[in-house]
C-alpha cells in the first residue's frame, strides 16, 4: 500500500518531529519538555512496536528537505498526530532509560 491509501488512519513520523534538539521552525512538532535527543528511525520504530502502532519504515522526502531521501515510520494513529507523537517520544525516552539500567 502507498502512504496515500493510509490517508487518515496512519501518521508518517519524521524523527525530527519529537527531536529536542530541533527548533519549532526546524519542524518539531511537539513541547520541548516532551521531546527525546536525536530520536533515531530505529528507536522510534521500535517505540511503535511496543506500542502497538504497527510501524512500517519508508525512505521518502522530508518536506523541508525535498531534494534528498530519508527514513521515516509510518504508524497507525493513536488518537490524534500530536498525542501519538508524544506517546512515542515517552516510550522513545522509556526504552533508553531502561537500556541505561542494563
Amino acid at each position: 500500500m502507498t502512504r496515500k491509501e493510509y490517508r487518515g488512519e496512519r501518521v508518517t513520523v519524521w524523527p525530527v518531529y519529537i527531536d529536542s534538539s530541533a527548533r519549532r521552525s526546524g519542524g518539531r512538532k511537539i513541547p520541548l519538555s516532551e521531546a527525546v535527543r536525536n530520536p533515531t528511525v530505529e528507536e522510534i520504530e521500535e517505540a511503535a512496536r511496543q506500542l502497538g502502532l504497527d510501524p512500517e519504515v519508508v525512505e521518502a522526502r522530508y518536506p523541508r528537505a525535498w531534494w534528498k531521501y530519508d527514513r521515516a515510520v509510518l504508524v497507525r494513529k493513536a488518537g490524534s498526530k500530536l498525542g501519538t507523537l508524544r506517546i512515542l517520544a515517552r516510550k522513545v525516552s522509556e526504552l533508553r532509560a531502561s537500556k541505561k539500567r542494563f
